[in-house]
């Protein structure tokens, strides 16, 4: 527990004022964390990510990650994302020829959608924080997903007694599960008192609900793939914490979501 605290206190330190200053910095960020999350995702199914596949990968990911102001990057080119992901899909399927299949169309599959599940979620983090008032949003979300975290964890460490998922992640509960959603509304509704989210207080629960919940089954997604390919932690970046996934999990659900949502 100490050392989960003073990386997050360390992390926090670098992390918020980049939020919060925004602009380039905070794009930089994002491409950073985003990458090195691809890095652990093709890890965990054995997959380098300095191969061809894996700098494929990388290369769409960025393209991918490319924020809706600046676009034109692409598009004044004459193209758009999506043609540019079929050019990558075309090559992957090339380079399963090239290989005689060592690197086969389980492994496309697995490659693209490691580029969406990472992709979405940080693209959207952009976003959002590019908005406006994004900053106060950003800083919404990610209290919501603190407060689940802790109330999830205290929570069900003081009263759980049922098992949420134990195939997936066995330590969870219903109690913690719940505790996490009543902790983020909490903390939801304390935070209007400082920041102005344009909602009104029955939105806001209904709103802050749905999140606390969708960032739980992030954190369960991704411990299913761990699960799945037999690893602890997704890597070993963030003392006490684990790789860039464990620790933003929960995020690549909560902010495409909160981005529909408003």
């Amino acid at each position: 527990m100490k050392q989960r605290i003073i990386t997050a206190v360390v992390a926090a330190a670098i992390f918020l004022p980049i939020i919060i200053f925004g602009e380039t910095p905070f794009i930089i960020l994002m491409y950073l964390i985003a990458s090195i999350s691809l890095y652990e995702a093709l890890k965990m199914r054995g997959r380098w990510i300095f191969s061809i596949p894996g700098l494929l990968s990388l290369a769409l990911l960025w393209v991918f990650l490319i924020p809706t102001e600046t676009i034109g990057i692409i598009t004044d080119f004459g193209y758009s994302k999506i043609e540019l992901a079929f050019l990558a899909v075309l090559l992957f399927l090339t380079y399963t020829v090239a290989t005689k299949n060592r690197f086969n169309f389980d492994d496309v599959a697995y490659s693209l959608l490691s580029v969406l599940y990472v992709g979405i979620g940080f693209f959207y983090f952009m976003e959002i924080r590019l908005l406006e008032n994004g900053v106060q949003y950003v800083f919404y979300a990610l209290f919501i997903i603190w407060a689940t975290d802790s109330g999830a964890y205290f929570i069900g460490r003081a009263m759980g007694k049922k098992k949420l998922w134990p195939e997936i992640s066995p330590n969870k509960t219903v109690e913690g599960f719940v505790g996490g959603i009543i902790c983020a509304v909490i903390v939801g509704v304390i935070m209007t008192f400082f920041i102005d989210l344009d909602m009104s207080i029955p939105k806001l629960v209904i709103v802050t609900a749905i999140l606390s919940i969708f960032g739980q089954i992030g954190d369960l997604v991704e411990s299913a793939l761990k699960r799945h390919y037999k690893v602890k932690d997704s890597g070993q970046l963030l003392p006490g914490h684990g790789g860039m996934l464990d620790r933003f999990d929960s995020l690549l659900f909560v902010l495409p979501l909160l981005h529909f949502l408003l």
